[in-house]
């Protein structure tokens, strides 16, 4: 019933959970900063109240609080004494001193805690951005239910299935918003379960460097058919009359050097690299345009508008990797079976079943949930083929032969 193209694609589910009980992981950062220089104010103001206690606020370290509060408590229980052995004396300056003590061991008690709460949001969130309240696991994402148009993030879950012949053979349930990094790991998943074909087909959203590279490195028996984000724009009149691209620029292979429509030339210079926030490592190649020509002229047109020498940055992995997805889908016509192939699954799988909305919450649980709706839709699936079959079966004048063939699928 299945053959040897693998189709990927995800979709994202809500989650159980409100969808105003958001924590914002950058914005949790901020808060806890401005609790450190709070803290850090009001151990200033200490010293400057007369609170006899010993801290120093230049080497101040907010895991430090616990230490401070201590020595307030014990100045504290001190200055109760002094004021029951001089509880005559009015004004009594260790009354005034204790009040500030308490006052500013609230304060300091305060942003203990809420470093301690902004930490374990920190922990919670992890390599995530955000999640919910109601649900640790869900992360905020935009979905294709968005009744107010406005673009309003919900708690959900990115579900990445993999098909074919729209039976569902893998799937995983992800806490990134993005495609572009689940494909990876789920690949490594379905490896380990020994269920991949030789041909990978996802649509661009899965098209990046990174996938590219470990396509090619590590399942080096699999053709990948995954375009790039900008493959069809590429192709188009617009894209290709673009002077600014450097892929429409004449290139001298044997000299290395780029010529681009203004007569400019840009010579190679050095190399260079660079690490996005997720560690990945690029390579690139910059080119440099020449300032002057024969006659020891400036070159209007290699400078910039404040007057610097124009260059530019070449990827030669990137641009191998795009050469490599742009042939492989030129000769395989599998490419096309991937929307009413995987496609097919999302909407029986919101439409027929109605799952919509995870009833449980936790990322196992979620997890076995949509794991029995997506094996519910396989026995659907054939249920459908035999169906199919039976009926053939009855228009057959030679039952023998096709009952043979029955039998051995209801064995499969």
């Amino acid at each position: 019933m299945i053959d040897e193209a693998s189709f990927i694609d995800g979709t994202k589910i809500l989650a159980n959970a409100n969808k105003y009980s958001f924590v914002w992981k950058k914005r949790t950062i901020k808060y806890r900063e401005l609790n450190v220089e709070k803290a850090r104010k009001l151990l200033q103001e200490i010293k400057q109240v007369e609170v006899k206690i010993t801290v120093d606020e230049n080497n101040f370290d907010v895991d430090q609080l616990d230490t401070i509060i201590a020595l307030l408590e014990q100045r504290i229980e001190e200055l109760n004494q002094q004021v029951s052995e001089t509880a005559k004396v009015s004004p009594n300056p260790a009354k005034q001193e204790r009040r500030h003590a308490k006052k500013y061991r609230r304060a300091l008690e305060h942003c203990r805690q809420k470093n301690l709460e902004y930490r374990t949001q920190i922990q919670i969130a992890g390599s995530r951005n955000s999640y919910s309240k109601t649900d640790h696991a869900a992360t905020f994402m935009r979905v294709k239910e968005d009744p107010m148009r406005n673009g309003q993030t919900k708690p959900a879950y990115n579900l990445q299935i993999m098909t074919s012949s729209q039976f569902t053979l893998g799937y995983d349930l992800m806490q990134n918003p993005t495609d572009t990094r689940t494909l990876i790991p789920f690949l490594k998943q379905l490896a380990q379960n020994e269920v991949l074909g030789r041909e990978i087909v996802a649509d661009a959203g899965y098209g990046s460097e990174r996938n590219y590279k470990y396509l090619e490195d590590e399942l080096p028996d699999c053709t990948a058919l995954i375009p790039y984000s900008t493959m069809i724009k590429e192709n188009s009149r617009k894209w290709r009359s673009d002077d600014r691209k450097v892929m429409n620029w004449e290139y001298h292979e044997d000299d290395d050097y780029y010529v681009n429509p203004a007569g400019v030339r840009f010579n190679f210079k050095r190399y260079a690299y660079r690490n996005d926030k997720y560690k990945f490592h690029r390579d690139f190649k910059v080119y440099q345009a020449e300032k002057y020509d024969e006659n020891h002229q400036v070159i209007p047109q290699a400078l910039t508008p404040r007057g610097n020498t124009k260059y530019i940055m070449v990827n030669p992995q990137w641009e191998y990797f795009k050469a490599k997805a742009r042939k492989s889908l030129s000769k395989s016509t599998t490419y096309s079976r991937r929307k009413y192939d995987v496609e097919t699954v999302f909407g029986n799988l919101k439409a027929y079943l109605g799952f919509k909305r995870f009833t449980v919450r936790g990322l196992k649980k979620a997890k076995s949930q949509i794991g029995i709706a997506l094996m519910a839709l396989n026995m659907k699936k054939i249920a459908g083929r035999l169906s199919i079959f039976s009926i053939n079966f009855k228009k057959r004048k030679n039952r023998s032969e096709f009952q043979m063939k029955f039998r051995t699928v209801l064995l499969i």
